[in-house]
Protein backbone atom coordinates (compact mmCIF):
# COMPACT_ATOMS: atom_id res chain seq x y z
CA UNK A 1 0.00 0.00 0.00
CA UNK A 2 1.12 3.49 -0.93
CA UNK A 3 0.01 5.14 2.13
CA UNK A 4 2.23 2.99 4.16
CA UNK A 5 5.77 3.85 2.29
CA UNK A 6 5.16 7.72 2.86
CA UNK A 7 4.31 7.18 6.30
CA UNK A 8 7.44 4.60 6.85
CA UNK A 9 9.68 7.43 5.32
CA UNK A 10 8.01 10.22 7.41
CA UNK A 11 9.44 7.95 10.19
CA UNK A 12 12.95 7.67 8.51
CA UNK A 13 12.93 11.37 8.79
CA UNK A 14 11.97 11.73 11.90
CA UNK A 15 14.25 9.40 13.54
CA UNK A 16 17.11 11.39 11.19
CA UNK A 17 16.50 14.40 12.58
CA UNK A 18 15.05 15.96 9.50
CA UNK A 19 11.66 16.50 10.85
CA UNK A 20 9.56 18.88 13.16
CA UNK A 21 6.01 18.86 13.49
CA UNK A 22 3.14 20.62 15.53
CA UNK A 23 1.45 23.84 14.09
CA UNK A 24 4.02 26.19 16.08
CA UNK A 25 7.13 24.01 14.56
CA UNK A 26 6.17 23.50 11.18
CA UNK A 27 5.43 27.79 10.89
CA UNK A 28 8.69 28.45 11.94
CA UNK A 29 10.58 25.93 9.80
CA UNK A 30 8.88 27.55 6.71
CA UNK A 31 9.26 30.93 7.94
CA UNK A 32 12.92 30.16 8.51
CA UNK A 33 13.47 28.18 5.23
CA UNK A 34 14.27 25.31 6.76
CA UNK A 35 11.37 23.79 5.23
CA UNK A 36 11.72 21.74 2.13
CA UNK A 37 8.05 19.83 2.71
CA UNK A 38 5.14 20.74 4.61
CA UNK A 39 2.49 17.82 5.09
CA UNK A 40 -0.86 18.40 6.75
CA UNK A 41 -3.20 16.22 8.15
CA UNK A 42 -6.20 15.37 5.58
CA UNK A 43 -8.56 15.67 8.63
CA UNK A 44 -7.29 19.50 9.27
CA UNK A 45 -9.66 22.47 9.94
CA UNK A 46 -10.31 25.06 7.24
CA UNK A 47 -8.77 27.51 9.48
CA UNK A 48 -5.88 25.23 9.63
CA UNK A 49 -5.64 24.09 5.88
CA UNK A 50 -6.12 27.62 4.60
CA UNK A 51 -3.06 29.09 6.97
CA UNK A 52 -0.57 26.39 5.86
CA UNK A 53 -1.31 26.95 1.79
CA UNK A 54 -1.00 30.95 2.48
CA UNK A 55 2.36 30.44 4.49
CA UNK A 56 3.70 27.99 2.05
CA UNK A 57 2.74 29.72 -1.48
CA UNK A 58 4.23 32.74 -0.01
CA UNK A 59 7.75 31.19 1.32
CA UNK A 60 6.99 28.65 -1.92
CA UNK A 61 7.66 25.59 0.26
CA UNK A 62 5.58 22.42 -1.65
CA UNK A 63 2.63 21.29 0.85
CA UNK A 64 0.57 18.16 0.44
CA UNK A 65 -2.60 17.11 2.40
CA UNK A 66 -2.06 13.45 3.37
CA UNK A 67 -3.31 10.77 5.96
CA UNK A 68 -5.26 11.58 9.37
CA UNK A 69 -3.64 13.63 11.97
CA UNK A 70 -3.77 9.96 14.03
CA UNK A 71 -1.62 8.40 11.34
CA UNK A 72 0.95 11.29 11.51
CA UNK A 73 1.36 11.32 14.47
CA UNK A 74 1.89 7.57 14.61
CA UNK A 75 4.31 7.71 12.18
CA UNK A 76 6.17 9.86 14.18
CA UNK A 77 5.65 8.23 17.34
CA UNK A 78 3.67 10.98 18.98
CA UNK A 79 -0.29 10.71 19.65
CA UNK A 80 -1.58 13.05 16.59
CA UNK A 81 -0.26 15.84 14.38
CA UNK A 82 -1.59 18.27 12.30
CA UNK A 83 1.25 19.12 10.38
CA UNK A 84 4.64 18.60 9.98
CA UNK A 85 7.41 20.07 7.88
CA UNK A 86 10.74 17.84 6.34
CA UNK A 87 14.13 19.67 6.70
CA UNK A 88 16.02 17.90 4.61
CA UNK A 89 15.98 18.32 0.32
CA UNK A 90 16.35 14.71 -0.48
CA UNK A 91 14.04 13.59 1.92
CA UNK A 92 11.63 15.74 1.01
CA UNK A 93 11.86 15.03 -2.83
CA UNK A 94 11.63 11.32 -1.76
CA UNK A 95 8.27 11.58 0.04
CA UNK A 96 7.18 13.96 -2.97
CA UNK A 97 8.10 10.92 -5.81
CA UNK A 98 6.59 8.66 -3.02
CA UNK A 99 2.93 11.03 -3.10
CA UNK A 100 2.57 12.54 -6.29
Amino acid sequence: MKTDNVLRMIGLAKKAGRVVSGEYMTENAVKSGAAKLVIIAEDVSENTRKKFRNMCNFYEVPIREYSSKDELGRSMGKEFRASLAVTDEGLAQAILKKMD
